[in-house]
């Protein structure tokens, strides 16, 4: 809801104008923000007012106003002076407050069913109701962003977002979770993939040049109705987690191009440890050392190609037959056969998965 400082903001401005001193009170007539060092007026007559039928009323020399909210008086307005100069500033200041009101709580109220809408907390009949009370087009093309920072409430991130999506019509921005921004995009019809990767790696280039921080942005896939837009959410939070997983050196994620780490991600725990025994009957995963692994990884990067592998490894050709013919032995996969290869590349990424289980496991 509208904060005291915002409120005190205001009546400041109006004075700096008008030069009257103004004060605003809750409904039990305690001051809420004040242009005046000491009240003059005290809670008690603040609140008999309060209580009156009058919408206005002057007394002693101040101006009394009820501030209205939706439907009942949310706070008092008292203008200090008198005659038809004071009356109507009290109106303009009467009018800007509840303007203020009605913006706050639209703001309030948007933020939270975007947040419930994410989360699936809400009938489907309730969904498209809210969305026509808060004036969200229920029918247009969305997909959802997670942009994840590393330190919990990064203001500043919030702020190059709202600074880039804010001002778009149809766009909608929140937060679900202390390191998490979710931008939930507006979309035209000729907009597709390449488009919101590209839209993915600005958000990501923009946060790091502009605020310095280090994010990922996962992206689910493009919904037409609202009430949708918690399975593109659910998409782009699984986007992301395989990213974590399984391409750890990337910073964009994208739901349509996660490959068979997203197969992996969704398979059973007990079935993946079954597979990782029945592909390394020898020697484990953790028993690689690092040259190893390094091997592997580079191998697979230069898709098979053992010269150019022994190239950017800085070992002669035979050196790296050597050490794959040495894998082979050790694990029964030979990598250079494309069916082993495969076999072997799958087997790896399950056991990052699996290593990625057991860390979150309390």
């Amino acid at each position: 809801m509208i904060s005291n400082q915002t409120i005190k903001s205001s009546i400041d401005k109006l004075k700096a104008i008008t030069k009257i001193d103004f004060s605003v009170r809750n409904m039990d007539g305690y001051v809420v923000a004040s242009t005046e060092a000491k009240e003059s007026i005290s809670a008690e007559t603040a609140a008999q007012f309060a209580q009156s039928p009058a919408d206005s009323q002057e007394l002693r020399g101040y101006y009394f106003f009820k501030v209205m909210g939706e439907e009942d008086p949310e706070f008092i307005l008292i203008a200090r002076g008198s005659g038809e100069d004071v009356h109507m500033m009290g109106r303009i200041a009467v009018s800007q407050l509840q303007d203020l009101i009605v913006a706050y709580r639209e703001r309030f109220d948007r933020n939270n069913f975007v947040q419930n809408l994410l989360l699936d907390n809400l009938l489907l009949v309730d969904i498209y109701n809210r969305a026509r009370k808060l004036h969200i087009e229920p029918q247009l093309r969305r997909v959802v962003y997670i942009i994840e920072t590393k330190h919990e409430r990064d203001n500043s991130a919030m702020e190059v977002v709202r600074s880039l999506f804010g001002s778009e019509e149809g766009n909608l921005i929140t937060e679900v979770d202390e390191k998490s921004i979710i931008l939930i995009q507006a979309l035209d019809e000729k907009s597709g993939y390449d488009d919101l990767e590209e839209t993915a790696v600005t958000i990501r280039d923009t946060l790091n040049t502009e605020a310095m921080i280090d994010v990922r942005v996962s992206c689910g896939t493009i919904v037409n109705e609202i009430a949708q837009v918690s399975r593109s959410f659910k998409e782009a939070r699984m986007a992301l987690d395989v990213g974590k997983i399984f391409y750890t050196g990337q910073r964009v994620h994208m739901y349509s191009t996660l490959g068979i780490g997203r197969l992996i991600y969704q398979l059973p725990e007990n079935l993946c440890r079954m597979f990782i025994k029945e592909v390394f009957t020898k020697q484990q995963p953790e028993e690689f050392d690092e040259e190893t692994l390094t091997t592997i990884n580079m191998f697979f990067g230069n898709s098979l190609n053992v010269s150019e592998t022994a190239r950017q490894l800085f070992v002669h050709r035979n050196t790296l037959v050597y050490r794959l013919e040495k894998l082979s032995r050790s694990t029964g996969l030979d990598i250079r056969s494309f069916d082993d290869a495969v076999t072997f590349k799958i087997a790896l990424m399950v056991e990052n998965y699996l290593k990625y289980i057991e860390k979150k496991s309390p």
